[in-house]
């Protein structure tokens, strides 16, 4: 049985690096989407303070079309890690249902070890009932 608790550490391993994979995502995400609303509010003020909110205007200022770019490369961004997080989290569940399968497996083996020794147990005290009962046995 001892590859077997080996398997089911590997599995709690794996399921544990694929909590950490989503986690770690959902964070970058959640980063981005802070850094794009901080650059929003930041395009905003720039527009307002030049008066001008066309970014075709030939005097748009050039911070918040460079501040523009910057938020829509974080958007895609967020857009990609939206599809990784997903991919994580089929991995996350694909790996808790393996880790499942090794644990009732274990513990479908254990079950039976204990019903074998359970009867086991039961012969020998069932032969140590028979001997008293012929008096081959010490009282």
């Amino acid at each position: 049985m001892k590859s077997r608790e080996t398997l089911i550490r590997l599995k709690k391993f794996h399921v544990d690096e694929q909590r950490r994979k989503v986690a770690q995502i959902e964070t970058m995400i959640a980063e981005f989407e802070r850094m794009a609303a901080d650059l929003e509010r930041e395009i905003r003020v720039e527009q307002d303070r030049a008066g001008i909110h066309d970014p075709g205007h030939f005097a748009y200022p050039t911070y918040a079309k460079a501040a523009i770019a910057r938020r829509e490369n974080l958007k895609r961004s967020v857009d990609e890690l939206r599809t990784q997080l997903e991919d994580a989290k089929l991995g996350l569940a694909e790996a808790f249902e393996d880790l499942k399968k090794v644990e009732l497996l274990d513990e479908r083996d254990q079950i039976r070890e204990r019903g074998a020794e359970n009867a086991a147990e039961q012969a020998e005290l069932d032969d140590i009932a028979l001997m008293r009962i012929r008096g081959t046995a010490p009282a």
